[in-house]
């Protein structure tokens, strides 16, 4: 199998100019190339935004749920399992741990008292209220760097992006 040297990551600079050329994009890229190296650099980018945080000690899957709840409000263990695509007992699990570290509440449904609902608590959102102004301050200053073409494409790819996760 062929080595190769990863990209320099310290700024997003131009990107067909840090793919090796054998990777360049080209009208001839298949659809599996092309997806391919999407899925790459998409999973590459969110690894490096989520080194971005507040200080915790969380894991990813903990992380997650609490943007979920922070982001969609309260919601139930169902609920959250579905947003997240685990199972109840693999949320089960998460949201203990998330309840123990005091930044989840359990309260009693107003609507089916059978139902628990999660919800974030303070400390929770003053958490990923942080998290947010430090992802978003280090992607700001990458996006800066962009010429005004790559700036539109990125807008572009963005809406493409939306659909695609979307479906």
């Amino acid at each position: 199998m062929e080595s190769r040297t990863p990209p320099n990551t310290s700024g997003l600079g131009v990107i067909k100019a840090q793919l090796p050329a054998e990777t360049q994009p080209t009208a001839a890229t298949s659809t599996a190339e092309l997806s391919h190296e999407f899925r790459l650099a998409n999973g590459r980018l969110a690894r490096r935004l989520r080194q971005e945080k507040a200080e915790n000690e969380l894991g990813s899957g903990q992380f997650s749920a609490l943007g979920v709840l922070h982001v969609h409000g309260p919601l139930t263990l169902t609920e959250l399992s579905e947003f997240e695509r685990v199972t109840p007992p693999s949320m089960t699990r998460t949201v203990k741990c998330l309840v123990d570290a005091g930044l989840v509440t359990r309260t009693g449904s107003a609507l089916d008292g059978r139902k628990i609902v999660l919800s974030t608590t303070d400390a929770a959102r003053a958490m990923m209220t942080e998290t947010r102004k430090r992802r978003d301050a280090w992607l700001v200053q990458r996006v800066a760097q962009l010429s005004p073409e790559q700036h539109r494409t990125l807008a572009d790819a963005t809406l493409i992006m939306k659909e695609l996760a979307d479906s």
